[in-house]
């Protein structure tokens, strides 16, 4: 019997996509191979700052370096520490990381530090065992965030952040609480697990942090330090080359404005988006410049994030409570509800959904009279960018959190 024409033509189609997958796998695993050391960053909150603390610390005990991070901004770094913007036409997707691999290793590096992108528990898994192939991971902390994807619990975002431990390799992390669960899986993975203990971040001290261009986390910068040391840097040559680095675009300042005889202090906070870190740089600005002044909590909202304006509803309602909550973005009925629920006066809440940017900073000056201290805060993407330009663009000074 004859075949049809239809299934000999799916059957070369089928045949050409297996071959030129197994032909990109081939490909792939010869640019691994080319580079010696390649290291994996992971975790819930500071991905970004790690990434770029490493790369800068074993710039700076003279290991030729090049580095990817997702933050704020995607970014790549060249040995030379000449940092490149990534515009990407449709979107993130975990297959930039094999494009970026094969562009890294053209520069003939002796490490590449790479921050993981993806967020459902199977493709962090996919990502290190098919991708990046790590010979040493690192997982900054497991925090309750994007628990849509990675939850209920936080013990499921650790679980979650686990699939990107290593293969007979070595994990280093500064989360002390959910330990276990990476100790777990480097015993699976036949890997050395590396904890990152109190006493080491409490040995960066203020004499320490007062030395950087930037506000930083001490843990960032003690699990930073490990990594390099353990990949034979020298302690102080590797502080140094992080105590150089460049803020990175869109990091947390203080902004200090006078805007139609306003005075106002604008902090973009809006990258801090779980409840717990947001809650402390909150109650730290509060604390150091809150007094006087009118406090305005401008949330940004996604409606693809609907877990997380919740959990920052819930969490809202036990803060130093502000004057108002400006709620603007998308999906705002989810903050609005959660946070009525919670306990929260409506009448303290202002919603602009879908606000236009103009009617969003008109709003603002209303409610900030003219002594104010704005925190943005939940989402940096979807209109947190063009507030945080906006008054960055205004600034008169600026200073570390």
């Amino acid at each position: 019997m004859a075949i049809p024409d239809t299934l000999l033509v799916m059957a070369a189609l089928w045949l050409v996509l297996v071959v030129a997958g197994a032909v990109e796998a081939w490909h792939h695993r010869r640019v691994i191979k080319s580079i010696p050391v390649r290291i994996h960053v992971n975790g819930t909150r500071g991905k970004t700052s790690v990434t770029r603390l490493i790369a800068a610390g074993l710039r700076g005990g003279g290991k030729r370096v090049c580095a990817k991070t997702t933050g704020s901004a995607a970014a790549f770094t060249d040995p030379e520490g000449r940092e490149f913007a990534l515009y990407r036409i449709s979107g993130a997707n975990i297959i930039e990381q094999m494009r970026l691999m094969a562009r890294m290793a053209k520069f003939r590096p002796d490490i590449v530090v790479v921050e993981c992108m993806a967020l459902q528990p199977h493709y962090q898994s996919l990502t290190e065992l098919k991708m990046v192939r790590s010979n040493l991971g690192v997982i900054t902390n497991a925090r309750p965030d994007h628990l849509d994807v990675m939850g209920p619990g936080e013990e499921d975002v650790a679980l979650a952040l686990a699939g990107s431990t290593p293969v007979k390799g070595a994990l280093f992390t500064a989360e002390r609480d959910l330990l276990h669960v990476f100790r777990n899986s480097t015993e699976d993975r036949k890997s050395d697990l590396h904890g990152v203990s109190e006493t080491e971040v409490k040995a960066i001290g203020d004499d320490v942090l007062s030395q950087f261009q930037y506000s930083e986390h001490a843990e960032n910068i003690a699990l930073a330090l490990n990594v390099c040391q353990h990949l034979g840097v020298e302690r102080q040559a590797a502080l140094q080359g992080m105590i150089d680095l460049e803020p990175e675009a869109g990091a947390m300042r203080i902004l200090h404005l006078e805007y139609f005889k306003r005075d106002m202090i604008f902090v973009n906070a809006f990258a801090a988006n779980d409840p717990e870190s947001t809650g402390h740089i909150w109650e730290r600005l509060i604390k150091r410049h809150g007094e006087g002044r009118r406090r305005i909590a401008l949330v940004n909202c996604r409606a693809d994030r609907p877990h997380r304006s919740q959990q920052m509803a819930e969490a809202a309602v036990n803060w130093t409570a502000p004057d108002k909550y400006v709620v603007m973005g998308s999906g705002t009925l989810m903050f609005v509800r959660m946070a009525v629920r919670a306990g929260i006066d409506p009448n303290r809440i202002v919603v602009m959904e879908q606000g236009a940017m103009t009617d969003i900073i008109e709003t603002l000056f209303e409610e900030c009279g003219y002594k104010s201290l704005v925190v943005g805060m939940c989402n940096i993407h979807g209109g947190g960018e063009d507030v945080a330009r906006f008054f960055q663009n205004r600034a008169l000074k600026e200073e570390d959190l």
